[in-house]
């Protein structure tokens, strides 16, 4: 079936990648490589990650309770340390919101799909605020047709009934809809109901691929 809507993740696709910085605070503090990858999807779906990104709990509750199942695995850390720097290493990616413009010029549609947070830490200033707010998220979301939150939704990738909801609000079937992130599991779960899948290891080699599937150039 013929491609009609390209759904994007956002950080570590459109904006840069919180998986970085993570890795690079891992580093810092001596943590084992990939930690907290593992307490997020180990204690999924009943952990604080996944709660906060359900946007069951708030900010100031996240940290605790993360920390907590930090803690439980055997190493400490801050959590809000590592949501500061997470949401330093979230910048656009000009490449790929370019690409975006491209899409849609040509009459695709273009949809948002992301795990994210509502940012409520009361002890951030505004400008902290800005600086961290959702990853980017709201300034990003005038480039798509469709914007599709977690914490707004009460559901987190990798349940197929978020996906299964973008598609309906583009009013694409899944078939008809291609799907870019940096999350094997997340990638997945949409090739399960049907979607073409791209992993996204650089904007480049994200886009290339990207561009011989619907054949239209996206770079240059």
């Amino acid at each position: 079936m013929t491609i009609r809507a390209i759904i994007f993740d956002l950080g570590g696709v459109d904006l840069g990648s919180p998986l970085h910085a993570i890795a690079d605070y891992e580093r810092e503090l001596g943590l084992p490589a990939n930690f907290v990858n593992r307490v997020v999807a180990d204690t999924a779906p009943t952990g604080a990650w996944s709660r906060l990104e359900r946007g069951e709990i708030s900010m100031e509750t996240f940290y605790d309770e993360f920390e907590a199942d930090c803690r439980a695995a055997g190493q400490a850390l801050s959590a809000k340390a590592m949501f500061e720097r997470m949401g330093v290493a979230a910048q656009p990616r000009p490449i790929m919101l370019e690409a975006i413009r491209r899409i849609r010029a040509q009459g695709l549609l273009a949809g948002a799909l992301t795990n994210n947070w509502a940012n409520d830490d009361p002890d951030d200033d505004a400008e902290a605020q800005e600086t961290r707010a959702n990853d980017g998220t709201r300034a990003l979301s005038e480039l798509f047709d469709v914007f599709v939150e977690s914490s707004v939704e009460g559901l987190r990738k990798p349940d197929p009934r978020i996906y299964t909801l973008t598609c309906e609000r583009l009013g694409v079937e899944p078939s008809q809809a291609a799907f870019l992130d940096d999350i094997g599991s997340n990638l997945k779960a949409a090739r399960a109901l049907g979607m073409t899948t791209i992993k996204v290891d650089t904007p480049e080699q994200a886009l290339d691929e990207l561009s011989r599937v619907i054949d239209l150039e996206l770079v240059g």
